[in-house]
């Protein structure tokens, strides 16, 4: 399942920003796309940044300036990125902080996230991860007459509760 491999880079790599590893958003391997390349490529930070810095431009410059045919380092890990399921504007909106539909799914006094602070990051990749948990699994169709095991646990719940058991 490809969203499922997405969800686990995506959050894989926020529990490594937290984990208090080194984040500097203007260095392009240990930035908000950094770390996911990171996941997805297992190159270090170092060997991202060193491949980009063949061609100008920050994430934001480069995704745009993307061809897959280049041959250009950089473009051979935004196809590595896109082969494993992410697409551009996924990418570009990680590098800003700025999908409105990940934005929209915090509270409203946590929408106003710096695409250069470590913990705003962290946030705004739990929240995409979480939403795409919430896409994936509104999609299982359970067969007729099951129900979730979260339900099948409410029922086993309520009746070893029950005084008459």
């Amino acid at each position: 399942m490809e969203k499922l491999r997405i969800i686990t880079a995506i959050r894989n790599a926020a529990h490594r920003l937290e984990s208090g590893t080194h984040y500097q958003w203007g260095h392009m391997g240990a930035c908000n796309c950094g770390y996911i390349t990171q996941e997805v490529t297992k190159l270090t930070q170092e060997e991202i940044h060193r491949k980009a810095m063949v061609r100008h431009g920050d994430w934001s410059e480069q995704l745009n300036d993307y061809c897959p045919s280049s041959g250009l380092p950089m473009d051979d890990l935004i196809s590595k990125l896109i082969n494993f399921g992410f697409n551009l504007d996924e990418l570009a909106n990680l590098e800003r902080l700025s999908d409105q539909r990940v934005l929209q799914a915090l509270p409203l006094e946590k929408r106003d996230l710096q695409f250069n602070i470590k913990a705003d990051v962290i946030t705004y990749m739990r929240t995409w991860a979480t939403m795409l948990e919430e896409e994936l699994l509104s999609k299982v169709q359970l067969p007729l007459g099951l129900t979730s095991l979260a339900s099948k646990q409410e029922t086993k719940t309520e009746v070893e509760e029950s005084p008459f058991f």
